[in-house]
């Protein structure tokens, strides 16, 4: 099917999945959509999402939704940026150069992922504008290195994963001893050596075993001092879902918190990113931008993101379901479909623009208002 016929047939981002899923090979697609343990979390997110119902306002004028805002001191044309994901030629073989290309036509900041398989500088010459993710390397010398890279590169931002002192159990990749197929390999890391797609290990994952050589579990707030002196770019936590860690974020100078539990990839049975998101962002206090992560599938979770504190979100997986499906193209399509169904949404809940989305009233599954989750939010923060 050629990407013109495949756009045609995706309506919505969650379409790209099923032609993923038929796209992929099996293993590929459950390194793509599997989650740690039982997938306790990994259900959570949607469902928590998907009990956020949103109060609308009317006789607003509505004719024409803005759906720009900035993200990190960036002008973007959704409140969106591409999540950090490894190994993107595993998915498509234009891997990071076509998503990357895909977030530059839509005007939203590209996340080059660390364990990414094409350079920071192959990724550059796209021309997207550029956030560089990275986890804490037990060699600090080669964190090092890699902050030159993406500055000397252009990336605008770093953002430090810090929910990742070890991989979470990911039963799907164990049991089947996944390993990366041929060719696909770490840029940033070319020295690594794994078991090789021929031979696969039931019980050993490649991924797993590459982050367990590499990432230092000892990672400390000191750290976080640390790394904030190495580099003048804004600087990124992803992982936060306790308010406290927000507020010490805040007192480290960090410039944006992602309140993200790895999309379900890391605790299995941590709390909904959805659930944490309002007393994080209240403890932020409009100190640091507050992004949501995990779970995020429509324009519409978009707005419930924004009424409940977030400052924009990070997509991930239906950008790769995109890039499985159609390439370059098909990511793009998901990110158009998303753009479409947020000026949708906003016109729908009578906000001409972002700025009213994060005004709006939400109201839960079990019937709570915004307003007593105002209050709910604000307890759960004082009661230190």
């Amino acid at each position: 099917m050629s990407p013109a016929t495949t756009n045609a047939c995706l309506l919505t981002p969650a379409d790209a999945e099923e032609h993923a899923r038929l796209a992929l090979p099996p293993t590929v697609e459950r390194f793509v959509n599997g989650a740690a343990g039982t997938g306790l979390t990994l259900r959570a997110n949607r469902e928590a999402l998907d009990r956020v119902c949103l109060v609308p306002r009317v006789l607003t004028d509505v004719s024409s939704p803005v759906t720009a805002g900035r993200l990190l001191g960036v002008d973007a044309k959704m409140p969106v940026a591409v999540a950090p994901m490894a190994y993107q030629r595993a998915v498509h073989e234009d891997g990071e150069l076509a998503t990357a290309g895909a977030a530059r036509d839509l005007g939203v900041p590209f996340t080059v992922s660390m364990f990414s398989s094409h350079s920071v500088e192959e990724i550059a010459a796209v021309g997207a504008t550029m956030w560089f993710q990275v986890y804490w390397l037990r060699d600090r010398g080669r964190t090092v290195e890699l902050l030159r890279r993406a500055e000397a590169a252009g990336c605008v931002a770093v953002m430090l994963t810090v929910d990742t002192p070890r991989m979470g159990r990911r039963l799907d990749d164990l049991r089947a001893g996944f390993s990366l197929p041929d060719g696909v390999k770490a840029a940033h890391f070319r020295d690594l050596s794994g078991p090789g797609p021929g031979d696969p290990t039931p019980g050993v994952s490649e991924v797993a075993a590459q982050t367990a050589a590499l990432v230092d579990p000892s990672l400390s707030w000191s750290d976080i001092e640390w790394l904030r002196e190495q580099t003048r770019l804004p600087l990124i936590l992803k992982g936060v879902l306790d308010p406290l860690d927000a507020r010490r974020a805040v007192r480290h100078g960090v410039d944006a918190v992602v309140v993200s539990n790895h999309g379900g990839r890391q605790l299995d049975g941590a709390v909904a990113s959805v659930d944490a998101l309002p007393a994080v962002a209240e403890a932020a206090d409009g100190c640091c931008e507050v992004l949501l992560d995990s779970g995020v599938r429509s324009g519409t979770d978009i707005i419930k993101a924004v009424a409940l504190g977030a400052t924009g979100v990070l997509l991930g997986r239906p950008v790769l379901w995109g890039l499985a499906a159609g390439g370059g193209e098909g990511a793009k399509h998901v990110l158009r479909l998303v753009q479409e169904e947020l000026e949708h949404a906003l016109a729908l809940a009578g906000c001409p623009d972002l700025g009213a989305a994060s005004r709006l009233r939400t109201v839960t599954a079990d019937g709570r208002t915004g307003a007593v989750l105002e209050r709910a939010r604000g307890d759960m923060v004082g009661a230190r």
